[in-house]
């Protein structure tokens, strides 16, 4: 016997709250919100046009990842980026990028090659033109296409985990021109080695590429103190 069953009603509320999830971390990586700076909640429900409930189960996911600090009673606040956190997440996060390059060399298809290309293209245009915002995007963009290359569901979910409480450092570390102009440099370098699928070499690369952000943005926080 075959039951006739409604669709279920929670496939709207997920997407909401996905997309909404997604809104707060990219105002949070984007810099428009600031370590330590508290979520303005009712601001954001009327920006985005939404109730405090979706809005405080997205601040829990993104809680989950690192990226807010839940308060009792207090509300939430953008995690502070301290060096003893980065020294201990950039080295996991080294080793998830290396394997990543190494496994994507295996897979890439001719197509995703081009597309990676592209956005590479377009992504020095903005460093070209000194703009960092769209820059970012574009360099995050790469990375999650490798990710992506890697056919590899534990890889991505390890990886996902992680990626979050970097982003507002990995945005930091490209704040500077000199770090900037070698950020470009290396992607240029990663590049190279998924077009010649030298996996040995991606994954070299990938790694140097996560260690001089955790140096540069180590500098950074310790001329904040």
């Amino acid at each position: 016997m075959t039951l006739d069953l409604p669709t279920p009603q929670f496939i709207r509320r997920r997407s909401l709250h996905d997309e909404l999830t997604e809104r707060v971390r990219a105002i949070i990586t984007d810099g428009e919100l600031s370590p330590g700076q508290k979520i303005p909640e009712r601001e954001l429900c009327e920006r985005f046009g939404v109730s405090r409930t979706p809005l405080r189960e997205a601040l829990k996911v993104l809680a989950s990842e690192g990226i807010v600090t839940l308060q009792p009673n207090r509300g939430a606040r953008v995690s502070s980026l301290t060096v003893a956190e980065l020294e201990e997440v950039f080295p996991v996060m080294g080793a998830l990028e290396a394997l990543s390059g190494e496994i994507a060399c295996r897979h890439i298809t001719e197509t995703e090659l081009a597309t990676i290309r592209s956005i590479h293209e377009r992504m020095v245009e903005h460093w070209r033109r000194g703009e960092l915002e769209p820059y970012f995007r574009l360099n995050q963009a790469i990375h999650e296409a490798i990710l992506e290359a890697t056919r590899n569901e534990t890889l991505k979910a390890m990886y996902r985990s992680l990626a979050g409480r970097l982003m507002k450092a990995r945005y930091i570390a490209n704040m500077t021109p000199e770090r900037w102009a070698e950020a470009v440099s290396e992607h240029q370098a990663i590049l190279a080695a998924l077009e010649a699928r030298d996996g040995a070499r991606l994954s070299a690369i990938l790694k140097a590429h996560l260690a001089g952000k955790l140096s540069t943005v180590k500098e950074w926080l310790e001329r904040q103190v």
